[in-house]
């Protein structure tokens, strides 16, 4: 079982290139390959042709093969233009940044970069240093017979779609142009770009793409947002999840109506902006083996504690303690996930270690400074929040996104930290977008305690009618009846645990139905409406819709999942198994794209067995997903899915 347990699970792929004339070179000390390629006056990519392996990092004493020469070309110039031709600025650099986020901000390389502050090879990237930022007027130039190129040099992270989109070519032009990247963009290789692009198009300096950063005030209840061109107060309202009213209360000046550049209050605990984007997108028609990714799995086996425990042997372990199955449970379903990896073909190396967490405690960082992480994408784990915090941090100056899998908490933000579980707050906000998107009525019957949801609605949805009940649940009739309007679906929140308050509500509405079009609502669990007292007539005839973030699925696939799953497991998988195959096997996914995570986590809404992956930027740093299912109780007893 333990074995079983803290085992690392490899898939691989490789491929071979030989080449002739070659010299070996033995790797010393303080060695990389743009070293060894500028003492034999080649390229890194003529290296790494030679040795594919080398891709992934070079070891002290291994045998690079050379090439003697590169043998000759029609290249008639190529010269990288001199600092006189340059655009040189400074950059000051702030808390949480990354060497990839300040290369991306300039469009500059990391070499450029380190290039003209030698100090980060040995310092490293720290908050206040004063950084030179070297940026070329025009790129390197090569003639090739009469056509003359602009040249560009893959660097790590690079993407035929990201290098496509930044010169404005498509993917096809730039294979055409550069046949040897059908098969693999090394890094390195330097690609030949039509001459009539004169310079790569910037999006990341672009004032409509790149929001101003968020400014939190000095009481921590509003951050500052500066409005994009083409936002409307609609749009706006959408993105924050606040209604017009809580919105132009923040910001009087609303009412003279929006203006681009304008900045404007919202609240602090907003947590993600809301992008429009297509339908659900089926990433197993577009996977891409060409580029071998590395996932890691931080799971919390706590094997050590299991071992030095002598007294509760590991079956008297396994019925007590919850946390282990959850964790057993998730393993399971990334299993199935990784399985399916390998029948889709999917080119990757995945490795999982025992995190060994407590809620406060983990041993994924030493795990990470022991091992090699240099050729990893992604990272799942650990499963507290504020591991997964610890993880993103050490992570974060690698370019390595980490995903929280299981923590509902907003905590703190982190550039390359995903939250895949929606937050309580997005789930409602959800509902609300559902609600008026379908230009309802709003109404809430909310009693005494649930001071949470009152003041939710009060701070955030300011438009919504609110009926209050008595400690009893008891109130009029009347109160609920005279907010209803004609031609509008009028949706009735229900937010009280009386008996007394459900039935008056539900009977209210169901009475007005002849007049009127009735949805009830709710906006969490209520243990209440599975009394006995509640029929269930009542909430099917008024087809009650609450958000959710899963859902039931009992498509061909998913009885297909299930029975794979029992066949493995001689049991059926439940919702954390199911957790564990739908967060690895998107994560999977996402990583074998042509295009980044990060690219496809901005427009690429997916779904599978039972959990929808919909990330969104949040305006404090990183992604949050806001995945979430609109199910209402239908007339036929079952419940359905709206959205």
């Amino acid at each position: 079982m333990l074995k079983r347990i803290i085992c690392i699970l490899v898939l691989v792929f490789s491929c071979s290139i030989f080449g002739q004339n070659v010299v070996k070179h033995t790797v010393s000390k303080n060695e990389t390959v743009q070293s060894i390629a500028r003492k034999y006056k080649v390229t890194p990519y003529d290296i790494y042709k030679l040795n594919p392996d080398a891709q992934k990092g070079i070891q002290l004493n291994s045998v690079l093969l050379i090439p003697k020469s590169v043998g000759k070309t029609e290249v008639k110039s190529y010269a990288k233009p001199s600092l006189k031709t340059s655009i040189a600025k400074t950059h000051e650099v702030l808390a949480k940044e990354t060497l990839y986020s300040i290369t991306k901000k300039y469009n500059i390389s990391t070499d450029d970069l380190e290039e003209a502050n030698p100090f980060l090879k040995t310092e490293g990237l720290r908050p206040g240093q004063i950084l030179k930022i070297i940026k070329y007027e025009n790129p390197p130039k090569m003639a090739v017979g009469s056509k003359v190129f602009s040249i560009y040099e893959v660097v790590a992270g690079d993407t035929k779609y990201s290098i496509a989109k930044k010169y404005g070519v498509s993917v096809e032009d730039l294979e055409k142009q550069n046949p040897e990247i059908k098969e693999n963009l090394a890094i390195g290789l330097k690609l030949k770009i039509d001459s009539k692009i004169s310079f790569p198009i910037t999006v990341a300096e672009s004032k409509e793409q790149t929001p101003k950063p968020v400014t939190e005030k000095a009481d921590s209840k509003t951050l500052e947002y500066t409005v994009k061109a083409g936002e409307t107060l609609y749009s706006l309202t959408r993105q924050f999840g606040l209604s017009e009213a809580a919105l132009t209360e923040l910001n009087p000046e609303l009412k003279d109506g929006v203006k681009d550049g304008m900045t404007l209050k919202v609240p602090a605990n907003i947590s993600f902006t809301k992008e429009v984007k297509n339908d659900l997108k089926d990433l197993t028609k577009s996977i891409s083996s060409k580029q071998r990714k590395q996932l890691v799995l931080f799971l919390p086996f706590n094997a050590s504690k299991i071992q030095n425990d002598t007294v509760t042997s590991i079956g008297e372990r396994l019925k007590k303690d919850k946390f282990l199955n959850m964790t057993l449970d998730f393993y399971s379903g990334a299993l199935m996930a990784i399985d399916s990896a390998k029948v889709l073909g999917m080119n990757l190396e995945v490795k999982i270690f025992d995190s060994q967490e407590t809620k406060n405690s983990t041993t994924a960082l030493s795990t990470i400074r022991s091992n090699d992480f240099t050729n990893t994408d992604a990272v799942i784990g650990p499963f507290y929040q504020v591991n997964v915090e610890k993880v993103a941090a050490e992570l974060q100056s690698k370019n390595i996104l980490v995903i929280s899998p299981l923590s509902k908490d907003e905590g703190n933000s982190y550039t390359n930290l995903y939250q895949s579980m929606p937050q309580t707050e997005a789930i409602k906000n959800a509902m609300f977008d559902y609600m008026r998107e379908h230009n309802g009525n709003i109404i809430s019957v909310i009693s005494p305690k649930k001071n949470s949801v009152t003041d939710y609605i009060k701070t955030f949805q300011k438009d919504v009618k609110i009926v209050g009940t008595s400690e009893s649940g008891g109130f009029a009739a009347d109160s609920i009846r005279k907010h209803f309007v004609k031609d509008r679906m009028n949706y009735v929140i229900l937010a009280t645990e009386k008996t007394s308050g459900i039935l008056t509500t539900t009977s209210t509405m169901i009475g007005a139905m002849k007049d009127y079009q009735m949805q009830l609502v709710i906006l969490e669990p209520n243990e209440t409406l599975d009394f006995e007292e509640i029929p269930l007539s009542r909430l099917t005839k008024l087809k009650m819709a609450f958000p959710s973030m899963t859902k039931d699925n009992d498509s061909d696939e998913a009885k297909q999942f299930e029975r794979a799953y029992k066949k493995k497991n001689k049991i059926y998988p439940n919702q954390f198994a199911i957790r564990g195959f739908d967060l690895t096997f998107d994560t999977m996914l996402r990583l074998s794209q042509e295009r980044t995570f990060e690219e496809t986590a901005s427009d690429s809404v997916t779904d599978q067995i039972e959990n929808k992956f919909d990330y969104n930027k949040k305006l404090s740093g990183g992604f949050a997903n806001n995945g979430i299912y609109i199910q209402f109780y239908d007339t036929d007893l079952t419940i359905k899915t709206t959205q």
